[in-house]
């Protein structure tokens, strides 16, 4: 479990984290949701070690990231699984080296033992044939598949997601979002994702955060997101139907003109 209590953060003097607290627990993928400005990366950043609150404490199953020594703070990072937006793989990596860079840099496995490791995991993703090809011969729903392998390849106990639908057609973002909500239960993970994606936050949100000028607003769980009655989530909730509305119209008529 990951628990975050009353962090706060300010940039030049601006607000961005007001006294955020929430339970991210074991086996559940909960989201971050909330519209651009409204801290959900700054929070993400904060939770994964890249940029330190300015008063708070988070805890990893009871240790404290930030108020930990050094010892605490390695072994946290070396428990943490990263699928950043966009997938950021190396171009001029192939999709094998791409997952093996961590056991690279962080363990001192064999090269068998490495690549026996990345086989496991690209064949977890569903991509077991394409452990040679370059990220530019791979489709967008490809790449974060072996985004999701690389995030995996060290055995996390956490694992973090950046906006993983990022740039992709509504049934490959099912798909990315279905093999998340397994990974994280197949392996017992507790899992975070930041999202504007609707369709993520009616499939596989067991827990949701809602964030607004920096505070949480509510939160709550996919079964009963739609009965809220707060105005500034029932905003975000009909934008979000609206775009993802006419997105799928979008969609709908370039297949007809293809």
């Amino acid at each position: 479990m990951i628990e975050i209590k009353n962090i706060k953060k300010a940039f030049n003097g601006k607000q961005v984290l007001d006294g955020i607290s929430g339970k991210f627990q074991n086996s559940d993928t909960s989201l971050i949701i909330g519209g651009s400005g409204t801290g959900k990366s700054v929070l993400l950043k904060c939770i994964v070690g890249l940029v330190q609150p300015d008063e708070g404490s988070i805890l990893y199953d009871g240790r404290d990231f930030w108020n930990g020594d050094a010892d605490t703070k390695r072994d946290i990072r070396r428990e943490i699984g990263m699928l950043f937006q966009g997938s950021a793989l190396f171009d001029s990596k192939n999709v094998e080296e791409n997952v093996m860079f961590p056991l690279e840099m962080l363990t001192a496995m064999s090269k068998e033992e490495k690549r026996d490791r990345v086989n496991f995991c690209l064949q977890r993703v569903g991509l077991e044939g394409a452990s040679k090809r370059m990220p530019s011969e791979i489709s967008g729903g490809m790449q974060k598949r072996v985004g999701i392998a690389r995030a995996i390849v060290m055995n996390p106990k956490y694992l973090f997601c950046d906006e993983p639908n990022s740039g992709l057609d509504p049934l490959t973002a099912i798909k990315i979002d279905d093999l998340i909500a397994e990974i994280t239960d197949e392996y017992k993970i507790t899992t975070i994702v930041v999202t504007h994606d609707m369709n993520s936050v009616m499939g596989i949100g067991e827990y949701i955060m809602f964030l607004y000028k920096g505070r949480k607003l509510w939160e709550g769980t996919s079964d009963n997101i739609t009965e809220t009655k707060i105005p500034e989530l029932q905003e975000f909730l009909f934008a979000n139907k609206l775009l993802k509305d006419i997105k799928d119209e979008e969609d709908k008529r370039n297949a007809m003109e293809n």
